[in-house]
C-alpha cells in the first residue's frame, strides 16, 4: 500500500477525492455556520449576479449564492456516486466470485442471468423508475443507479475468479478441506482488490454522471441541491444562453474533477500492478539516468 500512494498519480487523484469527501460532509457546516451564508437565502439586490466578494461565485436568476449551493450540492452528488458505486461493486464481487469459483450448474445459471440484465438498457430504466417516483430522494435515486450497474462487473470478477479457481493454492486448499466461503473471501478476494478498486471507481463516477443527467432531465430529486440540479436549473432559467457561466461552469468543473481523480487513481495503479508497464517505465528511466550521467560527464544538460 505504501508503494501505491508514492506513485504521484495515485496520491493526486486520492487528494481530489479526499477534499470533495471533506466537503460533503463539513461543508454544510462550513458554509452556514462558518461563513454564515444561506443557500436558500434570496438577495434580492444581486439577481444573477457576477462573481463578487460579497457572492464569490456569483447569485443565480434567483438571487441565491451559487458557492453556498456549490458546497451544500457536493453531499447530495457524492453521497449518490459513493452508495451507487458501493451497491453496484459489492454486487458484482458477490454475484462475479460465487459464479466463477462454483463452476457448474451455478455458473451457467447466474451467468445467463447476468447475460440477460446486461441487454437490457440501464439508463432507460432508470429513466422510467424516476419519472414512475415523484421526486425521489437521492438516497433512492443512488440505490436504484447501484442496482443496475453491477451485471457488467460481475463478468469481469467472473471470468478473474475462474483463473483463479484453477491455480495451484486453491486447488490445495479445497484439498486440505477448507471450506468454499473461506476460500472465496481469504484466498480469491484479496488477489481481485485491483480489479474491485477500478471497478469502484468507476460506478462512483458514473453514479454521480447519473444523477446529474436524471437531475438535467428533470426527474432527479428536486427537493434538494446537488450539482446535478444546479446545472438543471442552469438550463431551465436560460444561464446558459446568456453566458451567465458562474452558475453552471462550477459544478460541472467539480463533477469533471472527481472524474480526473480517478482517472488518475487508475491510472497510478496500472503502473504500479503492471509487471510490463513498471519494466517499461523502469527501462526509461534507467535509460533517462545514463544519458542524463553522460551528458553531465560532456558538460551538457539533458532534457527530459
Amino acid at each position: 500500500m505504501p508503494r501505491i500512494l508514492l506513485n504521484p498519480k495515485v496520491a493526486t487523484g486520492i487528494i481530489i477525492l479526499a477534499f470533495f469527501a471533506v466537503l460533503a460532509v463539513f461543508g454544510a457546516w462550513f458554509v452556514e455556520s462558518v461563513l454564515g451564508i444561506n443557500p436558500v437565502a434570496v438577495d434580492y439586490e444581486a439577481i444573477a449576479a457576477a462573481p463578487s466578494a460579497e457572492h464569490w461565485l456569483g447569485t443565480n436568476m434567483s438571487g441565491q449564492d451559487v458557492f453556498a449551493q456549490l458546497v451544500i450540492g457536493a453531499r447530495g452528488s457524492v453521497v449518490v456516486g459513493a452508495l451507487s458505486g458501493t451497491i453496484a461493486t459489492v454486487l458484482a464481487v458477490l454475484v462475479g466470485t460465487a459464479s466463477g469459483y462454483l463452476g457448474g450448474h451455478t455458473d451457467r445459471t447466474i451467468n445467463a442471468i447476468v447475460n440477460v440484465l446486461m441487454t437490457l438498457p440501464g439508463f432507460a430504466l432508470l429513466f422510467i423508475i424516476a419519472g414512475y417516483v415523484k421526486n425521489p430522494g437521492y438516497l433512492l435515486v443512488a440505490m436504484v443507479i447501484g442496482l443496475l450497474a453491477w451485471p457488467g462487473g460481475a463478468r469481469v470478477i467472473r471470468s478473474q475468479t475462474l483463473s483463479l479457481r484453477s491455480r495451484d493454492f486453491t486447488s490445495a486448499l479445497r484439498t486440505s478441506g477448507e471450506s468454499t466461503p473461506r476460500i472465496i473471501v481469504v484466498e480469491v478476494i484479496p488477489h481481485l482488490y485491483g480489479i474491485i478498486s477500478a471497478m469502484f471507481l468507476h460506478a462512483l463516477v458514473g453514479g454521480i454522471f447519473a444523477e446529474a443527467s436524471l437531475a438535467f432531465l428533470g426527474l432527479g430529486d428536486t427537493s434538494g441541491i446537488t450539482w446535478g440540479t444546479m446545472i438543471a436549473q442552469a438550463q431551465s432559467s436560460g444561464s446558459i444562453l446568456r453566458g451567465q457561466w458562474w452558475y453552471f461552469l462550477p459544478p460541472g468543473l467539480c463533477i469533471a474533477l472527481i472524474g480526473f481523480a480517478t482517472a488518475m487513481i487508475n491510472f497510478g495503479l496500472d503502473e504500479v500492478t503492471n509487471p510490463k508497464l513498471n519494466a517499461t517505465l523502469a527501462a526509461r528511466t534507467r535509460a533517462y539516468t545514463n544519458r542524463q550521467r553522460a551528458a553531465a560527464r560532456r558538460g551538457r544538460k539533458v532534457l527530459a
